[in-house]
Order: C-alpha cells, then structure tokens, then sequence
C-alpha cells in the first residue's frame, strides 16, 4: 500500500477510530456472539452465523484501518510548495465555462468531504488540478464531458 499524506487532524481522527473499533467494536461483538449462542442450538441460529460475519467484517476492517495507519504520513504545511497544486494545498479556481469562482482543499481519500469543500486527490478532479500552476487549464473529465478550470491562487490553508 502506498504512503498517503495527512493533515495532524486527520490522522488523529483515524487513530481514534481505530481504537474504537479495537475496543468498544470488539467488546460489543463478542457480547452479540454470547448472546447469540446463549439462545440454544448453533447448527440452526442464523443470530450466531450473523454474528459470526460481522465479527469476520470487523476484523477486516480493523486490519485495512491499521495497514491506512501504518502508511500514513503526517505532513508539514510549511513545506508545501504553492508553486503547483499538490496535497493539502487549496486551489482557487475558475470555471471557464460560466465564470464561477471556488476554492479547494486536495486531502487524502479518508479526509474528503465535499461539503467542506475537500477533495480527493484521487478523484478525478484531484487528478486534473494536481501539478497545475497559477495561470495554467486544468481539463476535468466529468459525467457531463471534459470541463476547464483555470487555476487562480495556490496557497495553504492552515487547516
């Protein structure tokens, strides 16, 4: 798995959900099997088989959120280079088709939220603005077709 770069608060909130799902997570779920099992013959209690997948789901999920944690890399914003757009820089930017302006944060995956306006540098409005500097077209491959933004500012946000 590749190194995925993180804000100190994103990365916290992972650790965070970690440790939940490592204790409460598990203490619940070994409750649900008890209390399955406790209702009598196993051959025929689809409680306990339920049980039982959703222990195998959260096993699961807790291995992949330890290899996300074990990858991550807290980054400095102070060595963010605002020359072109790259991780954790925001982006303002102009539609070139109706002229409207808005900013963007580019975050890791588990960090995006669009209503925060953070954006995944894996999705493919990431992709088309990563690397773009002031001035340059960024061409976004949309449902809709290819749409252009022109980049107008590159800084850092302090998040």
């Amino acid at each position: 798995m590749a190194v995925s770069y993180y804000t100190k608060e994103g990365l916290q909130k992972l650790k965070d959900e970690l440790n939940e799902l490592k204790t409460k997570g598990r203490t619940d779920m070994a409750k649900q099997i008890a209390e399955a099992r406790d209702k009598g013959d196993l051959s025929e209690n689809a409680e306990y088989d339920a049980a039982k997948d959703a222990q195998g789901l959260l096993e699961l999920k807790i291995s992949k959120l330890e290899e996300v944690v074990g990858n991550a890399r807290v980054i400095d914003e102070s060595s963010i280079d605002t020359s072109k757009v790259s991780v954790l820089s925001t982006v303002k930017i102009k539609n070139k088709k109706n002229g409207a302006t808005v900013a963007y944060t580019l975050v890791s995956e588990e960090e995006a939220n669009l209503k925060a306006n953070k954006i995944s540098v894996k999705s493919p409005f990431g992709k088309g603005l990563l690397g773009k500097k002031v001035g340059e077209v960024a061409e976004v491959k949309a449902p809709a077709g290819t749409m252009e933004f022109e980049v107008l500012d590159i800084s850092v946000s302090g998040m």
